[in-house]
C-alpha cells in the first residue's frame, strides 16, 4: 500500500475539534441572527419551530469545519496549491453552512 507524502496520515483530535467547534460555533451565530430577527412568526408554524435549525445549522457548519480541517491536512504541497485548496475549503464550508441554513429553516423562514 502507498503513502500519499504530501497528506499528513495522522488526526490530531484536539485540532480536529477545534475546526469542528469553531465551524458549529460560526453556524449558531449566523442562525441566531436570523432566528431571534423574528418578532411574530407566522402561526401556521409548529410550536417550537426554532429547535430544527438550531440543532442542524450547528451540525452542518461542524462538517464543514471538519472538512476545512482535512483540507489543511496537505503540508507537502507548493504554496500556490496549499492557497487554491484552502480557498476550496472556505467555500465548501460556506455551502455547508448554506446547505444547513436551508435544511434548518425548511417549512418556517425559507418558504
Amino acid at each position: 500500500m502507498s503513502q500519499l507524502s504530501s497528506f499528513q496520515t495522522q488526526i490530531n483530535p484536539r485540532q480536529f475539534a477545534i475546526y469542528a467547534l469553531a465551524g458549529a460555533a460560526v453556524a449558531f451565530g449566523v442562525i441566531s441572527f436570523f432566528l431571534f430577527s423574528v418578532n411574530s412568526p407566522d402561526p401556521s408554524w409548529p410550536a417550537n419551530w426554532r429547535a430544527r435549525p438550531l440543532l442542524v445549522t450547528p451540525l452542518a457548519g461542524a462538517a464543514g469545519g471538519a472538512f476545512l480541517y482535512f483540507v489543511t491536512r496537505f503540508k507537502g504541497a507548493s504554496r500556490t496549491v496549499r492557497s487554491g485548496l484552502m480557498v476550496f475549503g472556505i467555500l465548501s464550508f460556506v455551502i455547508a453552512l448554506w446547505i444547513g441554513v436551508v435544511l434548518g429553516l425548511d417549512g418556517t423562514m425559507w418558504n
